[in-house]
């Protein structure tokens, strides 16, 4: 009888250990079994949609499934990110999550916390920002912007793609150390912004480089960029930096899910995403938009957001747009 009890102890552990080599694989290695939503919290046509389209393309090919790419634009770009609060941990929804994600928090009540909330897969790039005028209009530096403003305090507006964003605190940090009070009209992307700029809603525009084609067209004019160094298509254009206002703002982005995400299946992703690095539809991409390549992989990734969280709570605080309680 106990010959007969190890003999069926045996099969039981066989099986289970069959069943085990089984499912591990299935979840691991058959990740994707269905199309993958990434989220982009901004509108169509933009840049940042045409960016994600073509790595959304990429990583696709790479892992031998299907990348739908959905647009949920306002917010800030934070629609995304929300959604991915509601979301299973199952790597089926993910979406763009830029620098907002550790900024806007301590600027209004958000759905998630960007340290407990977020799966990072992975960083992959990072925006060029800059600030256009109309070419007609006579101001033709930043120094005759800062002199404009100074004469007629909080008339001079500027569009950005929402509160919170880079394009808006990089604005204010440049306000704020030029001594100047702008008017701020948020919109939900690029494109709203630059019509309102083109009919003479808004004075000026700070935003990414969807601006770029009509500086190059001679429809508006670039009077500076905000970058650690100059912008590559532009290098006669000097950064706030440079001229003195001690302000720089490199915006890197990548991909995440939501907390919780099985590490394997985490992997999958990362691998994948990092893979379109190398392909030169994605780097031309980049090329068009002024981007660069910002490579963090998932643990570099989320250090980076943790880091730039406290970072960002002192230059909000610096600037006094706090969260009221």
């Amino acid at each position: 009888m106990p010959q007969l009890d190890r003999s069926r102890r045996r099969v039981l552990q066989a099986g289970l250990a069959a069943s085990a080599a089984v499912a591990l694989p299935a979840f691991g290695q058959a990740f994707p079994a269905r199309p993958i939503k990434l989220i982009c919290p901004w509108l169509a046509g933009g840049a940042t949609d045409a960016v994600l389209r073509a790595i959304a393309m990429s990583a696709a090919k790479n892992m031998g499934g299907d990348i739908i790419v959905e647009n949920k634009a306002g917010a800030s770009g934070m629609l995304g990110p929300n959604d991915l609060v509601k979301a299973p941990p199952d790597g089926y929804t993910l979406s763009q999550l830029t620098i907002g994600v550790a900024r806007l928090p301590h600027m209004q009540k958000m759905l998630f916390d960007p340290l407990k909330d977020f799966t990072y897969i992975a960083c992959l790039t990072g925006y060029t920002f800059g600030l256009v005028v109309k070419s007609d209009t006579p101001i033709k530096s930043v120094k005759e912007y800062v002199d404009y403003a100074k004469a007629n305090p909080g008339k001079l507006s500027y569009a950005t793609p929402g509160i919170g964003t880079t394009p808006h605190l990089a604005m204010e940090e440049f306000a704020f150390k030029a001594g100047i009070k702008l008017q701020h009209v948020p919109f939900k992307a690029f494109a709203d912004g630059f019509q309102a700029l083109i009919g003479g809603h808004v004075m000026s525009q700070s935003d990414s480089t969807g601006w770029a084609p009509h500086v190059e067209a001679g429809s508006t004019r670039l009077l500076a960029t905000y970058g650690s160094k100059r912008a590559k298509r532009f290098p006669n254009i000097p950064t706030l930096n440079e001229l003195g206002y001690d302000t720089i703002s490199d915006s890197p982005f990548g991909i995440g899910g939501p907390a919780g995400m099985d590490v394997a299946v985490r992997t999958k992703l990362h691998d994948a995403f990092k893979k379109t690095l190398d392909d030169p539809a994605v780097l031309a991409s980049f090329e068009k938009y002024d981007q660069s390549v910002i490579y963090m992989n998932s643990a570099d990734y989320e250090k980076f957001i943790r880091e730039q969280y406290v970072k960002e709570k002192v230059l909000i605080e610096k600037l006094g747009l706090s969260a009221k309680t």
